[in-house]
């Protein structure tokens, strides 16, 4: 392997605490543990960058794991040597339980099958997490012949336990400390080699939604949803990487389990990790009725009632599961949170209580070329830092920096603000760094796309309360952008979103024998002498023409159009990209003007219009001849409003009544009315 800039400062800033992730896939699957404890003896042992030291640690490694961890038809071995030996050293699941008859704690040990272990209240107590799953230790597990002899006697106990844990009461500083040495994009790059993958292999939008999977880890009471194709690592990280996840397979759980015991009043799943993830959530089942409800409800207020008493607790739930088909058809078909259960799949309260829906279909199937050979944090520190962010926030650090549209509710708000405050906290551990508007605008718009698509999902099943999905953000005194769900659009395709100043849709009515035309016109304005010109080479006289005539009226009607901006002293320039057949760009010169006028203003177009109609060099509006034609195309192309000439008004009487319910007609006199009625609200 070959060290790159950011092993070399890993190994530099967390030395002791970084482990070659190659090195850890070598035990991968070759021995009954998970990924993490592996790691936990790879980082104790071969936390170095020497080859030779490496090696040395390597066999210890393998040692140990061949000779403390119980392959299946092994268990009577094990047994048999703690007999003959008084005590043996194991590396397992520790789990335990309140034995009523007895009033005492036993221990259970799955790997040998044991399940009355003598154990010290006083290490249950220490360690309640065995109560609740259990966890990976380093046992020592003694035999007492004694004890064997006698009626119901429990001749196995444990003496001294330790968690596989690197952790130590500095470790979020030590983390902080380390950061510092990176960049932004040397940080998201580690982040992700720490959980096993290597970015160059990856495109920038795999490399996101990876990065938005660790949020739950940080954050409280966080709900995700990540559905998308088999293969493609969406339950790698909450069973392999960090102790403080629980992976339930299958689905299944009983409300006991999950959230408390009634009988024993022991605190449930959500309460003893930090994430809780349903694998194959299709088959997502309690066993009481209300199982569901006491999860919504919880995933709301992150409290649950059982008996009198109301429970609190701060476990983040997770959804995954897969897709039988491609995103595309799920949409046609559905919508895509169709293979939750029925209980949870057309609940619009239930959705509601998502805040961030990962588009598993964006991540690549996994092979071998994706996992990484270089540095990476050992996966136990790793995650007790993670852990430990999550009593912090870094929302009062952003205060006033963002604000969003109005098309936002308060579910959404909350939402919005968990994920972006959670992807802060994994690229700034350290709460005093400031943050770049870069790296906020970059979290903004991740959690607002992530959020939109659980809304879009709620518009398809309700559309009537959810139909304003148009989420939009300002940083600061800038200029309001708008993020969409990339799975429903594309650049050249027209969506409900406005587009950002200075864009415009636009159809010409075609010339000869070539019919009506989409257009898409972008116009720039730089600070200037009042330069002005067409960007398209070689573009055609008809095009050419349109530009001149949108330029001529720009300048006769700023006052009317732009205010007290001067188009004599801005630099404007325009590029109009034809979208089908249509090549001519004839009659173009309202909406090119509409395009200009935008740019100036720096507002944007409403969502979803397109604009037709041509002007005079003195300032008139030339007739529309087939207007039904132009209606039809836009239908066809997506458009839920048409911007036209009022002498168009007859000719729209015998459009079908399919472009009718599905276009809206707006009429404009002139271009100062034309520009007033397209401009955003």
């Amino acid at each position: 392997m070959t060290l790159d800039e950011i092993d070399e400062i890993a190994a530099s800033a967390f030395e002791g605490y970084v482990v070659r992730k190659d090195l850890a896939q070598q035990f991968k699957g070759a021995y009954p543990v998970p990924t993490y404890v592996g790691e936990f003896l790879i980082g104790r042992y071969c936390a170095t960058t020497d080859p030779e030291e490496i090696e040395e640690g390597l066999q210890v490694v393998r040692r140990l794991l061949a000779d403390r961890t119980v392959r299946a038809g092994e268990e009577e071995l094990f047994k048999s040597r703690a007999r003959e030996r008084m005590t043996i050293k194991l590396i397992d699941l520790v789990k335990a339980r309140l034995d009523a008859k007895s009033n005492a704690y036993v221990a259970e040990l799955p790997s040998l099958g044991l399940r009355d272990v003598r154990i010290d209240d006083a290490v249950v107590r220490d360690n309640e997490r065995m109560l609740t799953g259990g966890f990976y230790a380093e046992v020592d597990l003694f035999y007492d012949a004694g004890i064997a002899e006698e009626n119901n006697g429990k001749p196995f106990a444990i003496g001294s336990l330790r968690p596989i844990q690197l952790s130590t009461r500095d470790t979020l500083s030590r983390l902080a400390d380390g950061r510092s040495r990176f960049t932004t994009q040397q940080w998201k790059h580690l982040l992700l080699r720490s959980v096993g993958f290597e970015p160059a292999q990856l495109s920038d939008r795999a490399q996101d939604v990876l990065l938005l999977r660790m949020v739950p880890f940080v954050q409280r009471n966080f709900n995700m949803v990540e559905l998308g194709p088999r293969g493609t690592g969406k339950s790698h990280l909450f069973q392999q990487v960090s102790p403080y996840a629980h992976l339930i397979s299958g689905g299944k759980a009983t409300v006991a389990r999950m959230f408390v015991n009634n009988a024993t009043g022991q605190r449930g799943l959500v309460a003893q990790y930090d994430v809780v993830c349903f694998d194959e959530v299709s088959g997502v089942s309690f066993d009481q009725k209300d199982g569901v409800n006491i999860m919504k409800g919880y995933m709301e207020s992150g409290e649950f009632s059982r008996g009198r008493e109301s429970i609190r607790a701060d476990g983040s739930i997770v959804l995954v599961g897969n897709f039988d088909v491609d995103v595309a058809h799920q949409q046609r078909i559905g919508h895509l949170l169709s293979p939750l259960p029925p209980e949870m799949r057309d609940d619009t309260a239930f959705m509601d209580r998502i805040h961030a829906y990962l588009p598993g279909w964006d991540v690549p199937k996994l092979n071998p070329t994706y996992f990484t050979h270089h540095f990476g944090l050992v996966s136990d520190f790793l995650s007790e830092c993670w852990s430990r962010l999550r009593d912090q926030s870094r929302l009062t650090s952003i205060q006033g920096r963002v604000n969003y549209s109005d098309a936002l509710s308060g579910r959404d708000l909350s939402a919005v603000n968990k994920t972006v405050d959670g992807l802060l906290k994994l690229l700034y551990p350290d709460a005093e760094s400031a943050i770049s508007d870069e790296d906020l605008e970059w979290a903004v718009r991740i959690a607002l796309e992530s959020r939109r698509r659980v809304k879009e999902q709620q518009r398809r099943i309700g559309a009537a309360e959810f139909r304003n999905t148009q989420f939009g953000y300002r940083l600061g005194e800038g200029v309001e952008q708008f993020v969409s769900t990339p799975e429903l659009a594309s650049p050249d395709s027209i969506g409900i979103d406005p587009l950002p100043p200075g864009q415009v849709w636009a159809i010409s009515e075609g010339s000869g024998d070539a019919g009506p035309g989409l257009y898409r016109i972008e116009a720039a304005d730089t600070p200037g002498s009042g330069a002005r010109g067409l960007l398209n080479q070689a573009a055609p006289a008809t095009l050419r023409e349109s530009f001149k005539v949108a330029e001529q009226n720009l300048v006769a009607q700023a006052r009317q159009l732009v205010g007290d901006r001067d188009p004599r002293e801005h630099n404007l320039t325009a590029q109009v990209r034809a979208l089908d057949a249509a090549k001519t760009g004839a009659g173009l010169g309202l909406p090119i003007l509409l395009a200009l006028a935008s740019a100036m203003l720096q507002r944007s177009v409403r969502g979803g219009l397109i604009a037709v109609g041509n002007l005079s060099l003195g300032g008139g509006v030339e007739t529309v001849l087939n207007a039904a034609a132009l209606a039809e195309h836009a239908m066809e192309k997506g458009a839920s409003a048409l911007l036209l000439p009022v002498s168009a008004r007859r000719q729209l009487l015998d459009v079908s009544d399919e472009v009718a319910t599905k276009v809206s007609f707006i009429f404009y006199s002139d271009a100062k009315d034309a520009l007033l009625k397209a401009l955003d609200e």
